[in-house]
């Protein structure tokens, strides 16, 4: 893979830039990303960093509308929000470039704080809340499983937040502490990819964004998830067509050395038709009709989660207990050489892939810096290359672990 060339500047106000001159593409991206996410929230007061989302999009003090002048300008733009990041990034052609800092530097400055900004956009996500986490099949399984792993740690809840009801309540004078918290350019990220002056990229930032003063990051005290001596499980009914068993298996953060063999291993035990899982037990056994394993790759200690849909007439324990014995398999016999290669080789594919485009080089860069250092995102391959089948296997014992299991069997009404 090439190298990818990044400059890192930071700007007084403690803002950090960075910029990768590619000439592949006229289309540039702008990517910005702030340190807060769901786990940044008071429990009291969840869905706020997704509610943001929402409202940076709704106006600020001097620009009442941020989609028209960056439709004119033949931009695009859109946003995300995890449990650690909120993350937003535009496109637009090289030339007309200036106008993504007007835009993202005058929000940055000051939102258009109004009752009815805020309500149109509670509106919006409460009625996000209804579509995809409670009218839709299976929508719910993260408000449940979540916090079966997670007892203390803030990723209990999701980012929609724990209640809808926190939404609902909340006032003006909440989302203005929560903006001047977190929106600030000392807890930002700004990278741009594409075909420009790195000169000028850091006179437009010393322009746009270097008035803004920088502010405290007030966040809360976060509380860290004990570990985990003994297996947990819960059963819910729902209106859905088949049963479904989700288990998670806590790992370290993403940060971590081990982060990569994990990865690997989740990789070999259920992604894609190749992968054990799918071939024992949905090609060989049938006991499910679709089967995965992943992980969640989060800031602070995430998991591995295992999720499949039961085919009709499998019974739950007998699916349950043949998940455990391709584990225990696993856990037990060494990992081929040739098997490991072949996730390797999708990794690598799916790196080079994400490189081409500006906006996932932008959006790598900043998240790389986020989790420490920019230059390490030209390391990642090599990360991956570096894992051998004696580690993975040696993961496999430590992770895969009865004791660190939680597991939400999600069942049909009439099961």
């Amino acid at each position: 893979m090439t190298m990818i060339q990044i400059e890192k500047h930071q700007l007084s106000n403690g803002m950090i830039v960075l910029i990768n001159r590619n000439v592949s593409s006229p289309i540039t991206a702008m990517n910005i990303l702030y340190g807060v996410g769901a786990r940044d929230e008071h429990p009291e007061k969840t869905g706020f960093a997704h509610l943001f989302e929402h409202l940076m999009f709704g106006g600020s003090v001097n620009i009442p509308s941020y989609d028209e002048p960056l439709q004119k300008a033949s931009g695009e733009n859109n946003a995300f929000t995890t449990n650690d990041i909120t993350n937003y990034y535009l496109t637009l052609p090289v030339q007309n470039l200036e106008t993504g800092f007007w835009l993202e530097s005058d929000r940055m400055f000051g939102l258009d704080f109004s009752e009815r900004n805020l309500n149109v956009q509670k509106h919006v996500v409460i009625e996000e809340f209804k579509q995809r986490y409670l009218n839709q099949p299976y929508g719910d399984i993260w408000l449940h499983l979540r916090p079966l792993a997670y007892e203390h740690h803030p990723y209990q809840w999701a980012t929609i937040g724990k209640d809808i009801s926190h939404i609902e309540q909340a006032t003006l004078d909440d989302v203005r502490s929560f903006f001047y918290s977190f929106y600030v350019p000392n807890n930002a990220i700004m990278s741009i990819s594409g075909p420009v002056d790195p000169d000028q990229i850091l006179r437009w930032s010393e322009k746009w964004f270097g008035p803004v003063h920088s502010r405290k990051v007030q966040r809360p005290k976060r509380i860290s998830e004990p570990t985990q001596t003994e297996r947990r499980e819960l059963t819910v009914y729902k209106d859905v067509p088949y049963n479904s068993i989700h288990m998670a298996f806590h790992m370290p953060e993403r940060s971590d050395k081990k982060y990569h063999a994990i990865d690997l291993l989740s990789d070999l035990l259920g992604n894609g038709f190749s992968s054990r899982l799918y071939q024992r037990l949905v090609k060989n056994k049938k006991y499910f009709g679709e089967i995965s394993a992943y992980v969640t790759g989060n800031l602070d200690p995430g998991l591995l989660v295992i999720s499949g849909k039961l085919l009709d007439g499998i019974s739950v324990p007998v699916a349950q207990q043949a998940i455990m014995n391709e584990i225990n398999q696993f856990k037990t016999e060494p990992v081929k050489n040739n098997e490991l290669e072949k996730v390797k080789n999708k990794v690598e594919t799916s790196m080079v892939f994400s490189e081409i485009s500006n906006l996932h080089r932008a959006m790598n860069m900043a998240y790389f810096e986020f989790l420490g250092d920019v230059r390490t995102m030209n390391l990642e391959l090599d990360h991956y290359r570096a894992v051998r089948p004696t580690e993975i296997q040696s993961l496999s014992q430590d992770i895969l672990s009865e004791s660190n299991t939680s597991t939400l069997l999600y069942l049909a009404n009439n099961a």
